[in-house]
């Protein structure tokens, strides 16, 4: 029997349907089982129904686990590339007499400096190089060596900047160094072998010592930074002048040594205060820091509490010896505006004085010649004294 064009059509598209649904079918199928039926045990409304629970007696849900390792080694070498061009090697060399012969002979040092600016600022700890009557020799990540200038040298956070006639450089990246958490891990990178060779330590910030002064003595400064990071890194001497990177590979801060009690303390100087700081620097206004002229300490709750003080917060200006002319500096602005030893600075203007806003600090935020009003505690009685920095 012939079949006819017309039906032949008919059975092919039926066929092809039947095709279609099966298909459609065993996919549905496939996803029902593998997706909806371990969802419908699982969740807590659905199993109520019977019939779902019959449907889903038989599936079986695999929680699958995949275990990833990742190597240390390798994520410190990672973070620590990124910042590592940055770093360079400065070579000091200096011509100084002989203080028995007399005889001018030369000497060297080397440091490491890091890299703030693409057309060349270094910045670096002042102890890393020599800073009298030297010339410097700067060593790039590339082999290239360039001649620089000292720019000169912030009194307040101790840091040194050179400059070097290169463009395009790369420069360091800054990290927000108020969101800085005690704990972290961080690379310290150092250069200073006489030769172009990055070093690298791994550790943890260990601390952040908010009474910490660079003055180098028991009692803080008003000229000098107060505030800085402490890691827990060995042979700290070979990074100082160079960063400390925290894992997001941005630098949270620079290396710096002072010696008190002829012991040497190493820090970090937070990488927000080195960008204030490079503003002195890029500005040349490094003779404008101002100067109070006196010594202080910061009043914490220890200190409160040990010494019977009715407040937590500000700054005593202070001697060790008790002595009014050891604490006020004889022709200082403090002297000449009548501060004197045992008075609690609470404020300058209108900003409190406590831990997170020491003394030096806000001081350090006006320039020299400005008249600030110091609002102080003296003898239980509060009083205001305008004093010309």
């Amino acid at each position: 029997m012939k079949l006819n064009p017309e039906r032949i059509k008919r059975i092919g598209r039926g066929l092809a349907i039947l095709l279609f649904v099966f298909v459609v079918g065993g996919i549905g199928g496939v996803y029902f089982d593998q997706r909806v039926l371990p969802m419908i045990r699982t969740n807590r409304f659905l199993s109520h129904f019977e019939f779902l629970q019959r449907a889903s007696e038989n599936v079986t849900v695999i929680n699958k686990t995949e275990q990833v390792t990742i190597k240390e080694d390798d994520s410190i070498n990672e973070v620590a590339s990124q910042a590592s061009n940055a770093v360079v090697n400065i070579i000091s060399i200096s011509s100084q007499k002989d203080s028995f012969s007399r005889t001018a002979k030369e000497i060297d040092q080397n440091g490491t400096g890091v890299i703030v600016t693409s057309d060349g600022m270094i910045a670096t700890y002042r102890s890393a190089i020599i800073e009298q009557n030297a010339t410097y020799e700067v060593l790039l990540y590339d082999g290239s060596h360039y001649d620089a200038k000292l720019l000169g040298v912030d009194e307040f956070t101790n840091l040194a900047y050179l400059k070097i006639d290169a463009p395009n450089l790369t420069a360091i990246s800054f990290a927000d160094s108020s969101s800085a958490i005690v704990g972290k891990k961080v690379v310290a990178i150092g250069n200073g072998l006489g030769q172009y060779r990055n070093r690298y330590a791994a550790g943890l910030l260990s601390n952040i010592d908010k009474t910490f002064n660079l003055g180098g003595k028991t009692v803080s400064s008003s000229e000098k930074l107060e505030g800085v990071f402490e890691s827990d890194f060995n042979g700290s001497s070979d990074y100082v002048g160079g960063p400390i990177i925290g894992y997001s590979g941005d630098m949270l801060g620079i290396i710096g040594k002072i010696t008190i009690n002829n012991v040497d303390q190493y820090f970090e100087i937070p990488s927000n205060a080195v960008q204030q700081s490079m503003q002195v620097a890029l500005g040349g206004k490094f003779d404008s820091r101002p100067v109070l002229g006196a010594y202080y300490i910061p009043v914490t709750k220890e200190y409160a509490l040990v010494h019977g003080l009715n407040m937590q917060n500000g700054a005593m200006i202070y001697a060790p010896s008790g002595q009014q002319g050891l604490a006020i500096l004889s022709g200082s602005a403090a002297q000449i505006a009548g501060l004197q030893i045992n008075d609690i600075v609470t404020k300058v203007n209108d900003q409190e004085v406590n831990l997170d806003n020491p003394l030096s600090d806000l001081l350090s935020q006006h320039a020299k010649g400005e008249t600030v009003t110091l609002t102080i505690s003296r003898a239980g009685k509060e009083m205001a004294l305008p004093v010309k920095l």
